[in-house]
């Protein structure tokens, strides 16, 4: 069978597939003996109705179809195999199916034309030599006694107080009936706005602005209207933007006593003996946060110098099952929720989203392409020892080893160490500029999330064997 073959945009690869008379008619005998196995006709038996009466029955025009669209297919399937041909997804047949059906004769030859997607055909200008520069995360001096302020507050003991108004940084007890400006200009209670014996924390930021503040200074019993505005992002549409009107009464005043930071304290809410080695483990802890958000920034930061010199050529099939993913990690993520995502999502509102999504996929589908021709080029390889190692340790760490497909496992893992082992060549062959936090125009949120999720699993691109983000792993 002659085959010859065009290189088309966007990785498909065109056929022009000169099919002989041979294969036609043994393609023609193959349909005919299958259909008419099937058919039924009255007065005869089954499988043993004459060829002309057969054809008459199912009509020669539908039969001559389902023997072209057989033929189309066996002579696509064995140019692919035939050529060679690393083809991926189905064809797309190009010539007119009705001028084929039109000019289509039993055993004699017919020449078609088709296109299949190929590998992404890439091309990476620049890897060596790079200009990155990554914003470095340092620690919040701060953050340790903020935090260890919050393991006070959460151990506070609350005491009556009955002799001073309320302050910030009291625990109050109010009945209040909350009511909105409706389009009359009149006032009205409106749901969730009113509620009995309510404890409400008086810290600035909570609740609608201005309801904390109006409790402030309020004596025992005292009662009051409080003036406030809801937020123009309020979650309630009908109430943001509008004006309302609070009565709030005070029924109780509570002071919070907050225990010493001592030993006795380190020990109610740790592993640790002294209040000092619990400061050097949260200190310890906050630092390797700072650390890890740096390596992110500069992961995110090589990459993205990486993409810029990419040129490649995405074939469809590839962006399709990378938005099918994406869509089905949404779905998923709804359905956690407690969505009921069979009634929510229409078809036109699926179609939509995938339309926003595509986008998204191809910019994933273009950063595990460039990863990936950087292994190829200086054949990066992840050896058999080292997989082995990080199996037997993830599977030590897995309650359920039974549950867990091996060869799944053995994937993700591979795709894991590969990135690691790229993104540490990268590093070392370009250094990256750190810059104070802040310095740099945000890098886009997904591609530092495509760094932190090198455990999920891939896509498949044949020549450019490196992940991309996949699983249904949570990050802790």
């Amino acid at each position: 069978m002659k085959v010859t073959q065009e290189a088309l945009p966007d990785s498909q690869l065109g056929l022009e597939i000169e099919i002989p008379a041979e294969l036609s008619q043994k393609t023609y005998d193959k349909v005919l003996n299958k259909l008419m196995k099937t058919v039924n006709v009255p007065g005869f038996r089954k499988g043993k109705v004459p060829r002309k009466v057969f054809l008459q029955r199912v009509g020669v025009a539908q039969f001559k179809a389902a023997v072209l669209e057989e033929l189309v297919q066996t002579a696509v399937d064995q140019a692919i195999k035939q050529e060679s041909i690393e083809a991926i997804g189905n064809y797309q047949l190009k010539s007119s199916f009705d001028d084929l059906l039109s000019q289509y004769e039993p055993g004699a030859a017919v020449t078609i034309t088709a296109a299949v997607d190929v590998p992404p055909r890439v091309t990476l200008k620049q890897y060596k030599q790079l200009s990155v520069q990554a914003e470095e995360i340092l620690p919040d001096p701060d953050k340790v006694d903020t935090t260890l302020k919050q393991y006070q507050n959460n151990l506070a003991t609350l005491v009556p107080i009955e002799d001073r108004p309320a302050q910030m940084g009291d625990v109050a007890v109010i009945d209040f009936v909350g009511t909105a400006e409706g389009d009359d200009g009149e006032y009205e209670e409106f749901a969730g706005g009113s509620g009995t014996d309510f404890q409400v924390e008086l810290e600035e930021g909570r609740f609608i602005p201005g309801f904390v503040e109006g409790i402030v200074g309020m004596a025992l019993e005292e009662s009051k209207d409080v003036e406030v505005t809801f937020p123009e992002d309020y979650p309630q549409a009908e109430l943001a933007g509008k004006p309302a009107r609070f009565a709030i009464t005070l029924k109780e005043i509570k002071e919070k006593e907050l225990p010493d930071l001592d030993d006795d304290f380190a020990q109610e809410i740790s592993e640790f003996e002294t209040i000092e080695e619990l400061r050097a483990s949260l200190e310890e802890r906050y630092q390797q946060e700072a650390e890890q958000s740096t390596k992110a920034n500069k992961e995110a930061a090589l990459i993205e110098a990486l993409v810029e010199q990419l040129d490649a050529e995405i074939p469809d099939t590839l962006v399709q099952q990378e938005v099918n993913f994406l869509l089905s990690q949404t779905i998923m993520q709804l359905s956690r929720q407690g969505l009921d995502v069979n009634k929510m999502l229409t078809r036109d509102l699926v179609e939509n989203m995938r339309q926003r999504t595509k986008p998204d996929a191809i910019e994933r589908l273009r950063r595990t392409l460039a990863l990936g021709e950087v292994a190829k080029q200086e054949g990066i390889t992840i050896e058999a020892e080292t997989l082995q190692a990080k199996i037997d340790e993830t599977m030590t760490e897995i309650e359920d080893p039974s549950q867990i497909d091996p060869d799944r496992l053995k994937q993700v893992l591979h795709e894991e160490l590969l990135q690691e082992k790229i993104l540490a060549w990268l590093e070392e062959t370009n250094p990256v500029e750190l810059v104070p936090e802040g310095t740099l125009t945000p890098i886009e949120e997904d591609a530092v999330e495509d760094v932190e999720a090198a455990s999920e699993a891939t896509v498949d691109v044949k020549s450019q064997p490196v992940a991309d983000a996949r699983d249904d792993g949570e990050e802790e």
